[in-house]
């Protein structure tokens, strides 16, 4: 028979896991569902939104994008308000979004223009209808929508880093979720993804050596020193790495409220370059989530690599094996990897798990803010605020 000690810590000890679902779940009324209503989000590229009526799913709700022929994007909700069927399979028309059952034509703020089979009703009865919908904005080639109190709407900020344009230069925009490391879709909570822009120390061990050079030989190495500090917007986190014979890369990444990755070009040589795209990670609901990208290019589709003869030298994820997946696993293998939700109750966080600590707090704090009456960081509504300037990029200081 076994020790005890032996037998210590087996599974069947196992407390009961959980989730923290305060920071996870996403639906409406939630206190993050709440806290993520007060800004607003990308829900497709522009070209998304046209004639053909598109199935949307954010933040929990079943949408339906469309542009009316008179050139508005429309987002409303997809059961009609008359007997709920939904507008997936309705006709766009000039005035906005006909549905198939009874022909109740709603425009892009949702309100009834016309009740075909309802002539002695009159205006009166159609004004009183109105299909839920949602603002929307068009910006660097998405599409974004406000989804929280109409009395709260903020201005959309604009980005600095989105709106210098060098020579040759382009925004170009991007629904296939950069930066998750796998599929367009991916199952599993937005935070899972969202906080693991803060976790440096993952970058050498999972990109690195675990899985071989995913990156660039220089993002395998382990910084020589890793800061972590609150800013007005989010969290900065700021790595050094020595280069042989041109002397520190300074590298600076920002994790931005609602959901912003200020990300820099992983590609060595990529030096005194500010950040060259943003990636909003859109909750889709509470098991998945999509990221949608804006970025400077020099040529349509190809956001990386910038330097000159650098380029990313992990296969697409698309076209490796399920079995190559396995043994050299990326960002998605890792984070899908934790479950649909990860299990909170289970985690053992060490210090190098800082930068998740600091914007899991960040956020707990906002949810705060938000549930007292106020307003959260990075809400705006001045519309002659100038664009946003962020600290993120790769900086080379010179040795002396």
């Amino acid at each position: 028979m076994e020790s005890d000690d032996a037998m210590v810590g087996t599974g069947y000890s196992r407390s009961p896991s959980r989730f923290n679902a305060t920071l996870t779940e996403v639906g409406r009324g939630t206190p993050m569902g709440e806290l993520l209503r007060r800004y607003w989000h990308p829900v497709g590229l522009s070209n998304d939104a046209g004639d053909v009526p598109r199935k949307v799913r954010a933040l929990g709700e079943d949408l339906i994008l469309f542009r009316d022929g008179n050139g508005r994007a429309g987002l409303v909700h997809d059961r009609c308000c008359h007997r709920g069927t939904t507008l997936y399979y309705g006709k766009v028309e000039d005035r906005g979004i006909r549905c198939c059952y009874h022909g109740w034509l709603f425009d892009v703020e949702g309100r009834c223009l016309e009740q075909p089979a309802e002539p002695n009703l009159g205006e009166q009865f159609r004004g009183k209808v109105r299909q839920p919908w949602y603002p929307t904005k068009e910006q660097y080639g998405l599409v974004f929508a406000y989804m929280g109190p109409p009395e709260r709407m903020p201005v959309l900020p604009r980005w600095a880093c989105l709106e210098t344009l060098d020579e040759g230069e382009f925004i170009d925009a991007d629904d296939n979720s950069i930066g998750s490391g796998g599929g367009v879709v991916v199952p599993c909570n937005w935070l899972q993804h969202y906080e693991n822009v803060a976790d440096p120390y993952h970058v050498p061990i999972l990109h690195g050596s675990f899985s071989g050079t995913q990156f660039t030989e220089i993002m395998n190495r382990f910084p020589k020193e890793v800061e972590f500090a609150f800013t007005e917007r989010g969290v900065k986190i700021r790595t050094t790495r020595p280069v042989e014979g041109k002397g520190t890369l300074n590298r600076i990444t920002e994790v931005l409220l609602p959901t912003i990755r200020g990300v820099p070009n992983p590609v060595h040589g990529a030096f005194g370059v500010p950040v060259e795209s943003l990636g909003w990670t859109l909750p889709i609901d509470d098991t998945h989530y999509r990221i949608y990208t804006a970025g400077r290019v020099r040529e349509k589709g190809v956001f990386l690599p910038r330097a000159e003869g650098g380029a990313l030298t992990r296969a697409s994820w698309f076209d490796m094996s399920e079995e190559e997946r396995r043994a050299k696993p990326g960002d998605y293998e890792a984070q899908t990897g934790q479950g649909p939700i990860t299990l909170h109750s289970e985690e053992h966080l060490a210090s190098s798990d800082r930068g998740v600590v600091m914007v899991r707090r960040l956020l707990e704090k906002q949810l705060k803010v938000v549930a007292e009456g106020g307003d959260p960081i990075g809400v705006s509504y001045d519309g002659n605020a100038p664009p946003i300037r962020l600290e993120a990029g790769n900086w080379l200081a010179q040795e002396s």
